[in-house]
């Protein structure tokens, strides 16, 4: 069985070290900001000017005026600050975070990313700024399904789409893996009921996997994002 968005948002969200300043491109990788672990503390920054994001509002709580790069609507933690994109660029380009978990539409074995929107049809088709935190962050983590809606395998011997950043990755969280960027694609966790074999025929790489390689533990969580922080 494959694990749900939410679940790998979860799962991302566990490795993030408290104290980090972090980036959560659009998409998948917001699911983050909602299943943060009690205790810890993360500053999340958007790059249309917000530093100190929370999770997903109630749908009761929706502030129109007050939403990430996404266009989706946030909350704001005590002590957060809104500023302009000069500012917020500067942030990124002067490698003052810690982490950006990006999304993809493609990833190889050395770290390359690919993950531009594609056509005119997509939510927002534009380069953005994922040029700039694929070269400003200090990390750069990738969240994705495995495995394409028409079937496309996303973890490639070499990306055919254009780059965002080449060699940048380190961490990858998908629907059935967790896998680390270590001389190639490396399996840390593997998603119950997927097999070693299940998994290499839906990667176009090659997979090592490690000796301590374990099933991922993720919980049963609800699609409402508002319900992901105390799941947590």
């Amino acid at each position: 069985m494959t694990l749900t968005r939410e679940q790998v948002g979860w799962r991302a969200a566990q490795d993030i070290q408290n104290g980090w300043h972090v980036n959560l491109g659009i998409g998948m990788p917001e699911l983050c900001a909602n299943a943060i672990p009690a205790g810890r503390e993360i500053v999340f920054h958007s790059e249309n000017g917000i530093l100190g994001m929370g999770p997903s509002p109630a749908a009761e709580d929706v502030d129109p005026n007050l939403i990430n790069a996404g266009k989706r609507p946030v909350t704001m933690l005590p002590g957060a600050s809104i500023f302009d994109h000069a500012l917020s660029f500067g942030i990124v380009r002067g490698r003052h975070l810690d982490l950006c978990v990006l999304g993809a539409y493609q990833l190889a074995p050395n770290g390359d990313i690919a993950n531009w929107a594609r056509s005119s049809a997509d939510l927002l088709p534009a380069i953005g700024g994922a040029m700039d935190l694929a070269a400003g962050a200090r990390r750069i983590w990738a969240v994705l399904t495995h495995v394409g809606k028409n079937g496309e395998k996303r973890l490639m011997e070499t990306c055919s789409y254009p780059l965002t950043g080449a060699g940048v990755v380190s961490r990858i969280f998908t629907d059935l893996a967790v896998i680390d960027i270590d001389g190639g694609f490396l399996v840390r966790e593997i998603a119950p009921g997927i097999t070693r074999d299940e998994l290499q025929d839906k990667t176009d790489a090659p997979l090592r996997f490690a000796e301590d390689c374990r099933e991922i533990a993720a919980p049963v969580l609800e699609a409402a994002p508002e319900k992901l922080q105390a799941s947590s």
